[in-house]
């Protein structure tokens, strides 16, 4: 069948599997309290904001052929900018204060971001080593932001990001999908998506035809940096204080995934806004149905490789020809 062969089937089947788990094993799936909507499904969107922002600007950095492994960095140091600049306001209640202050968080990562692009594109270092260095030094400067403490805040405006509901839904996916909807009108209602795909695919023609791949790929870097610095704001919104070492810890590998279940060639040249969302919802429902049908904290890595590799095989047209070939070869059924 036609549908089987869709990239985006298996990720939909296996999140659509995950969510009817959660519906026997949780409390309370979704349920509507004083005009807000609650339960385990509203957690896995709120949850899944930050991966999503994140690997949105990983899909567009992917997509040129390149990589951000320094995602979870400028997380911290987002989050890190922002609770100092609050935590020093005389009143943290402020709205134009602290919007002023989530203004410049977001500008400092979009300036690491630029940071990388510049290595890259004009440097002409390789992505992986690029975004590596800022990958350990960033950590490092979210620690000297912080002074290596913990940065508490108590603002209310600020806790919206994570916390706040509009029209039932939480803020922080809204913010996501607003930021999703920006992306896919830009990449799929103009010419910039074709010219991601043609500097991705192949760098040496798209020059040859007159692309700028330089500013096509320093562009990426900003945008992925931004993103990653608003995902460290919602992160730190959330538990209200600024955690420079656990603050984006690994979330790059969760990125990465999400883009290859979405269906993005790591190579570069073909990509999927649509199927890098459903990836990141499937990560985060995975994780929030590990904790609800009890699987023990030591085997929850494991549990998630298994599901993970499942996934991935069954994506692969390869190994389900090799395997259902064989089987109807010997149930007598022609292949």
């Amino acid at each position: 069948m036609t549908i089987l062969k869709n990239r985006l089937f298996w990720p939909v089947a296996i999140l659509v599997a995950l969510l009817i788990v959660n519906v026997f094993t949780s409390n309370q799936f979704i349920t509507l309290q004083d005009g807000h909507l609650f339960g385990t499904l509203i957690d896995i969107l709120r949850g899944s904001a930050p991966l999503i922002l994140v690997a949105l600007g990983m899909t567009l950095v992917i997509s040129t052929g390149g990589i951000d492994l320094s995602v979870g960095s400028v997380m911290a140091i987002s989050g890190a900018v922002a609770c100092l600049l609050i935590k020093d306001l005389g009143d943290q209640n402020a709205v134009g204060s602290v919007l002023l202050i989530v203004g410049v968080a977001i500008v400092v990562s979009a300036a690491l971001g630029l940071w990388n692009g510049s290595l890259v594109a004009v440097v002409g270092i390789q992505p992986i080593i690029a975004t590596l260095i800022l990958m350990v030094a960033g950590r490092g400067l979210a620690q000297l932001v912080t002074d290596g403490q913990i940065i508490n805040v108590q603002s209310s405006p600020y806790a919206t990001i994570a916390t706040g509901f509009f029209l039932t839904l939480p803020v922080a996916f809204l913010i996501a999908m607003a930021a999703v909807v920006l992306i896919s009108v830009l990449t799929r209602r103009t010419a910039l998506g074709l010219l991601l795909e043609s500097v991705g695919g192949s760098p040496s023609a798209s020059r040859l035809a007159g692309i700028r791949a330089k500013r096509i790929i320093v562009m990426v870097y900003v945008v992925s940096g931004a993103f990653a610095g608003l995902a460290g704001l919602i992160y730190s919104a959330n538990i209200k204080s600024a955690d420079s070492i656990a603050a984006g810890n690994l979330i790059e590998l969760d990125a990465i995934l999400a883009v290859v279940i979405g269906g993005t060639a790591l190579i570069g040249g073909r990509f999927s806004i649509l199927g890098t969302v459903i990836g990141a919802i499937l990560i985060q429902t995975l994780q929030v149905t590990v904790v609800g049908i009890g699987v023990p904290s030591k085997a929850t890595l494991l549990f998630k490789a298994v599901v993970v590799v499942v996934l991935c095989l069954s994506q692969s047209a390869t190994f389900r020809e090799k395997v259902f070939g064989r089987f109807k070869i010997r149930t007598g059924v022609p292949a």
